[in-house]
This record gives C-alpha cells, structure tokens and sequence, in this order.
C-alpha cells in the first residue's frame, strides 16, 4: 500500500493533532476540573451547590472522550512516550485517576443522604477531584519542560531514577509548581467563565465571577514569570547536528545537549510561533476584564489563554516531548519515538473519521442542554435533587 504522506510528514500531523486533542481537554473537562474546584468556595448552601453541580452534571461525562483521546492518541502516535511518562509518572498517574474516580462517585451519592455532613463530605470529595488533577497536569508538564530523571539502555528499556515515592516527590521543583498553579487557576477561571453563562443571576454568579477574575490575574501573572524563567533560569534542550526525520525511531541515534535559552530558540526561527504567548497572556487579560462585567467574553478569554498556553510549551519543545535531564540522548522527541509510518497513516484516518463525529455530538448536544440553570431545575419540581 503506497501512504500518501512521507514519513516526516506524518510525524508532525500528530505532533499537531495530539496538541489539538489536549486542549480540546483543557477546553471541556477543564471548565468542569475549574468548576469543581471553586464548589466549595462560591456555594455555601446546600441548595447552591446543587445549582453549581447541576451547571456541570449533564456534560462532564461526555468531556471525557478528549482525555481517552488523548491518552490514546499517545499510545497509538508515540508508544516510547507513553511508556516512559507513565512509568515514571506513576504515583502522579494514580493521584490523578483516584482524584478523577471521585467525581462519578461524588455526583451520584452525594444527594442520597439528607445529612448535611454526607453531603459536605462528597462537596469535598468533588473539590479534589477538581483541584488535584488540575494541579498534577501542571506540575506534569512543568517536568516535561525541565526534563525527566530516566535513560534507555541499548534495548530501550527504561531506567528512571528515584523510585516510586521520592520520584513522585522529586516532581515538586518550583518551577513545576508554578506550572502546576498556573494550570489551577487557569482552569479555576475557565470554571468561573462558565459559571456566569450558565447560572441564573445570583450570589453564585458573583462569587464565581469575583474569585475567577482574580484566577485570571494569577494565570497572567505565573505565566509571565514562568516565560521570564524560561529565558533567565531553565536550560533547554537542543539536538546536535542534523537529523533524519524519515528515519525508523531510535532515540539513542541523536545527541543531545543542555543549554541555556534553547526553549526559545523556535521564536527566533519561526517569529510567528509568538503568536502563542501573546494569544496566552492576553487571553488572560480579557478573561479578567469579561469576568469582572459578568460576561461571556469571560470565558472566551479563558478559552483563548488556555489555548496560547499550551501552544507555547508544544512551541518551545518542539521538536523535543520528553526530555531526559539523566541522559540527554535518551530524550524522546517527535521524530524519534513514533509509531511506525502504515501505523501513523491508519490511525489518522480513523481521526478524520470520528473526530468530527465527536465534535458534531457535543455540538448537538450543547444545543440540546443551552440554557440557564435555576434553582428550581436544580432541586427539581418534585423535591428530589438532580445532583
């Protein structure tokens, strides 16, 4: 079967798809994370909970489509990247996915006990289920960028250094953590945008609006001083001399060096890239001034801040997505970690395929479910509580 695009080619498609599928994430499942975080904080009675659940209770399942997508966008793309961030990202992993487990659960049981403390036990159950996969994404992709403690010997197994536990701990850098806090309140402001479009006016949609205009100032802020730390304080990778973007995948065929500034190096090729912090830190901006007025141009500010953030970390890397801080060789990147070329090609078929069968059903079904949500919809007209 002859594949219509070379082998480079295809490499950067998914380099690009992949990019589209995680913020497709952030964009949905990421209002819900924001949403759930700021629960306990904008609601204080038991019936605004149920009012802010029910903003997101119809949807968040339908938004995990994008997290499986993603997860097996990379497994399918880039099976060495899979494996090795998943390995050594292995307690984080489990946080995160016993972190997610409690929202299905604090969703259908939290209404089945009149009890107050039931009820503000599952409240706190669906926070962290919010805040601390919000909150490990970051510090996830802070790693990333600072690179990772592992090495491939010559059968490509992989050695990470740390064990479990002090690994797990060893990923609290500060600049990681500052990652990991600009991805809570960019998601806590994202949340907020949607709570002022999808509330009735009230003491809620305040609260939300205040505490989200003040989590689009700190996304402003901590991206900013994670751009000046890239430029003053974190090394970047670089690859030594030319590479064969065409060839079969093997790390180990590159050299790699450590240097200062190289995470800016593709701005200064490619001047154009810059389009994405400039999207980040403005976005940002509007997301504060639309959130301060109550409007949806709150939220269309979060979404673009979002999306400019992390377009700019897949701009500074590229073409580097797991670097390795124990062995620069052994660092993974789009043209060495990749499947193989039929497995690229019919994988991207199926995505042209279902991916705009996904976008159609959540379109429709956003249309089917737009509107406000009262109070009265939210504890039902027969006194049973949807949520």
């Amino acid at each position: 079967m002859e594949i219509p695009f070379d082998f480079m080619t295809l490499k950067v498609i998914w380099w690009g798809l992949v990019g589209v599928l995680l913020i497709g994430f952030a964009l949905t499942d990421g209002y819900d994370l924001g949403v759930a975080s700021l629960l306990p904080f904008v609601a204080r009675k038991d019936t605004e909970r149920r009012l802010v659940i029910n903003s997101i209770g119809p949807m968040w399942e339908g938004h995990q489509v994008w997290f499986i997508l993603g997860g097996g966008a990379i497994f399918a793309a880039w099976p060495l990247v899979y494996a090795v961030s998943f390995s050594g990202f292995y307690i984080a992993m489990f946080v995160v996915l016993a972190a997610l487990i409690l929202r299905p659960v604090g969703f259908k049981y939290r209404s089945k006990l009149e009890s107050p403390a039931w009820r503000s036990r599952w409240d706190w159950a669906l926070f962290i289920g919010g805040a601390v996969p919000a909150l490990i994404f970051g510090v996830a992709v802070g790693n990333a960028i600072l690179g990772v403690p592992f090495k491939l010997d010559d059968t490509m197994r992989m050695t990470y250094e740390g064990g479990l536990v002090m690994g797990f701990i060893g990923l609290l850098r500060p600049f990681a953590l500052i990652a990991g806090l600009l991805s809570v309140s960019m998601l806590v402001a994202h949340g907020a945008g949607w709570l002022v479009i999808k509330l009735e006016k009230g003491i809620v949609r305040d609260r939300a609006a205040l505490i989200g205009s003040y989590a689009a100032l700190a996304s402003f802020v901590l991206f900013a001083i994670g751009g000046l730390l890239l430029v003053f304080n974190v090394d970047g990778y670089r690859i030594i001399g030319d590479v064969n973007a065409n060839a079969l995948p093997n790390p180990l065929r590159k050299d790699v060096e450590i240097v200062s500034g190289a995470w800016l190096a593709n701005y200064w090729r490619y001047p154009w890239m810059m389009v994405a912090p400039i999207l980040g830190l403005a976005g940002s901006l509007v997301a504060f001034f639309g959130l301060r007025r109550k409007s949806a141009l709150g939220m269309a500010g979060t979404a673009a801040a979002i999306t400019g953030i992390i377009l700019s970390v897949g701009a500074s890397m590229f073409p580097f997505i797991l670097p390795s801080s124990l062995d620069p060789q052994s660092s993974l990147t789009v043209w060495d970690s990749s499947s193989s070329h039929f497995t690229l090609f019919f994988m991207l078929v199926m995505t042209v395929i279902f991916v705009p069968l996904i976008l159609f059903y959540t379109a429709w079904v956003y249309k089917v479910l737009w509107g406000r949500v009262t109070t009265e919809e939210a504890t039902g007209a027969d006194g049973q509580h949807a949520y």
